[in-house]
């Protein structure tokens, strides 16, 4: 890691795809700049805004102020907050709201909210008129480390999270780190979980860097901007690599497996468990799974248990208030999940901190027992 230094108030993160190359804004004050950093990349003069009951009343008439302020006609919808909204119910309510906006092609859809608004609005804009242009103002800190950045999109449905949607990039992420500080506690971490990820996956001086900052990333600041910045810059190199997930990209599903299995479980009900709480016990779940096969050391799963530990994570199971189905259930959830392939088991495993790989054909009968042994 770099040295942490006054002097980075802003970053920039370019994300090189060719025609669909865009750039992440990270930094103080952008949403008061969306409407003349938006007008300096598209052509089109209108938007529609979509965000949620929860952000609308703290950031939506600021983002309208600006985009009126650069000559951009701004509409808005404010939907449910929760990850209920990520429905074909609210997909379609989405669409109608853009086309009632008269939204054209080289116009553009705004997320302003965090993950559910961002994953829901970039569907919508990636099928209305075939794809309109997509801007993410990510207002978590789960959705500005992870979920603004890449291009996929999507909806849930009752077989499992995320299963319909599309690979649609955005052309511009502003990443206003001002918005972090109007977050709870509990969904800060949630965030910080996904930015541990990265550490995990393939940068083990990430990891060790956190361990000792952690503390700094969560009081703001220079170091919080920097662990944004590296994990937006970690997630870009891996899109760029493999942008539909064909290969290498699946890294970033580091925990998600056994995670998702769990947001199924609990009917997704946001006060029994959110996402990044999901990734934490999964990651842990991850680890520990890979020294049960004898891939890494039972050492690495306790390190990465007690660093989520001590910052205020879930990492058990048991953790989770109420009663878990039993692990046939999660294991039916994991069998539906969208790493799977011609039906085999696909898991994110790892050799050690920093040393995830993609395993093909894990055996479900090692799963299950897994599952067996570590359900509370």
């Amino acid at each position: 890691m770099n040295a942490i230094t006054a002097a980075s108030a802003e970053r920039l993160v370019r994300v090189p795809l060719g025609e669909r190359a865009y750039d992440i804004l990270i930094g103080p004050g952008l949403i008061a700049r969306a409407g003349r950093e938006i007008a300096a990349r598209l052509k089109g003069r209108k938007a529609a805004i979509i965000t949620d009951e929860n952000v609308a009343p703290l950031y939506l008439d600021a983002l309208v102020a600006s985009l009126q302020a650069a000559s951009i006609q701004a509409s808005s919808l404010v939907l449910p907050a929760g990850e209920k909204t990520k429905s074909f119910e609210h997909l379609m309510t989405v669409c109608d709201a853009v086309l009632t906006a008269r939204v054209e092609r080289n116009d553009a859809v705004i997320a302003l909210g965090g993950g559910v608004i961002g994953d829901l609005a970039g569907f919508a804009a990636g099928i209305v008129r075939r794809g309109v242009r997509f801007v993410q103002v990510p207002t978590s800190l789960l959705s500005q480390v992870d979920s603004s950045v890449g291009g996929k999109t999507g909806i849930n449905t009752h077989h499992g999270k995320n299963l319909i949607g599309v690979f649609h990039q955005p052309d511009l992420v502003l990443a206003d780190i001002d918005v972090l500080n109007t977050l709870s506690e509990r969904e800060f971490r949630a965030g910080y979980a996904e930015v541990a990820k990265y550490g995990l996956i393939d940068k083990p001086d990430f990891f060790a860097w956190l361990e000792s900052n952690w503390r700094q990333v969560f009081a703001g600041g220079a170091a919080r901007i920097e662990a944004i910045a590296a994990s937006c810059q970690a997630k870009s190199d891996v899109v760029v690599a493999d942008e539909r997930e064909n290969g290498p990209r699946a890294l970033l599903n580091l925990g998600h497996t056994f995670g998702h299995a769990l947001e199924a479980a609990t009917a997704y009900d946001s006060r029994r468990l959110v996402h990044g709480e999901g990734v934490a016990i999964g990651m842990v779940l991850a680890h520990e799974f890979s020294a049960r096969l004898n891939l890494a050391s039972p050492d690495d799963a306790k390190r990465v248990e007690a660093h989520l530990k001590v910052v205020g994570l879930p990492t058990r199971m048991g953790d989770i208030p109420g009663e878990l189905p039993p692990a046939e259930t999660l294991m039916d959830a994991i069998a539906q999940d969208k790493k799977v392939k011609s039906g085999k088991l696909t898991f994110i495993l790892t050799h050690g901190i920093g040393q995830s790989f993609v395993a093909d054909d894990v055996p479900s009968s090692e799963v299950l027992s897994f599952l067996k042994e570590k359900h509370p």
